[in-house]
């Protein structure tokens, strides 16, 4: 890696604000810790507002603007590539959002980075007829209930066809590469559920609201599902 991508990933990797340590900006950039702190020193030279010391961490003032980027030709491959898995398995509201995305970055990128992520979107396909749109439109309302901390009504449909009305605490969705799954509470059964995505024939964002803004709940799903798995 150039030193100049290094001080920008540095930048990255303290753009959130909290103290990191110079062992993990060391292990995330596969550099030793002296290289560190005179990457650190040398940023700091520059300009960026970095507080912090060896031996105790760094950190990033907010309000900080982190430069324009650039991207490499693999990481424009991987964005391309993403918003096409994102069009093919997600709702429609999202793959339209990942075209946009990507609409924004090619409008800034120089010619030959433009003729690379043209031809990304051309040589790699994601087919969106294993999962129909229809079984897919669910995801919008199951993400606006993430994203606001808001109970949703659902209808489902189990495996062995029985349906049921659930009011669910929507927490996560994970995609298993045929399906996409809903981590939640059920109301129904006062326990954390899994549901197929695919098996919710229809969903209603709701006005009764639950608290999972520091993701608590979600560990705590995961952490069962774990343990279930052993």
């Amino acid at each position: 890696m150039r030193p100049a991508d290094r001080l920008f990933q540095i930048i990255l990797l303290l753009r959130h604000g909290r103290v990191v340590t110079a062992a993990a900006l060391a292990q995330a950039l596969e550099v030793s810790e002296r290289t560190i702190y005179r990457d650190i020193a040398d940023l700091v030279k520059s300009g960026a507002p970095i507080d912090g010391e060896a031996g105790v961490g760094y950190r990033l003032r907010r309000g900080y603007q982190v430069p324009p980027l650039m991207f490499a030709g693999d990481e424009l491959e991987a964005l391309a590539i993403g918003a096409k898995l994102v069009r093919a398995w997600g709702d429609s509201a999202l793959g339209k959002a990942a075209e946009q995305a990507l609409a924004r970055i090619d409008a800034v990128l120089p010619r030959h980075l433009e003729e690379k992520l043209e031809a990304s979107r051309r040589r790699f396909l994601a087919l969106d007829c294993l999962l129909p749109a229809a079984l897919r439109e669910p995801m919008a309302v199951l993400r606006a209930g993430m994203e606001g901390g808001r109970k949703v009504r659902v209808a489902y449909r189990r495996g062995d066809g029985e349906t049921s009305a659930r009011t669910l605490w929507p927490l996560g969705l994970v995609f298993w590469g045929h399906c996409w799954t809903l981590g939640a509470w059920c109301e129904l059964r006062d326990s954390f559920r899994t549901f197929r995505v695919d098996r919710i024939g229809a969903a209603e964002l709701l006005v009764e609201s639950f608290d999972d803004r520091y993701g608590h709940l979600w560990e705590t799903y995961l952490q069962n599902a774990r343990e279930a798995a052993k």
